[in-house]
């Protein structure tokens, strides 16, 4: 599934993974939240509740343009820069083209829907 990401009026697109978690994540689609920056190598945002992460792998090392999930906080998290192994992150999707626009220091509101093929 491709997503769409806008950040005042410049968009970022994604393509999402075909798991469990991603599924969940789409089905809250479409949504705002607000970005912010956390360790430098990522934005982050609280979601309007966990996802089901049965069946997904423990944890993940993630690159540059991961969107993941961090299990045991409920949030979304964005990759900037990659980073090592890291339990309870699960993989959501990647971003396919636009990743500046959502490397801006936050806060900032992003807005995320489906996008129709």
């Amino acid at each position: 599934m491709k997503i769409r990401l806008t950040v005042n009026g410049q968009s970022a697109t994604a393509t999402l993974y075909d798991n469990a978690t991603a599924r969940d994540f789409a089905a809250l689609l479409p949504l705002s939240l607000t970005m912010e920056d956390y360790a430098t190598i990522e934005r982050v945002a609280r979601l309007p509740r966990k996802l089901f992460t049965q069946g997904v792998p423990d944890g993940m090392a993630s690159v540059a343009g991961e969107l993941t999930h961090y299990a045991p906080w409920g949030n979304l998290a964005i990759f900037i820069q990659g980073r090592s192994y890291a339990r309870s992150l699960l993989p959501l999707g990647k971003v396919d083209q636009g990743l500046p626009v959502l490397a801006q220091p936050g806060p900032y509101q992003v807005r995320i829907e489906r996008v129709e093929l």
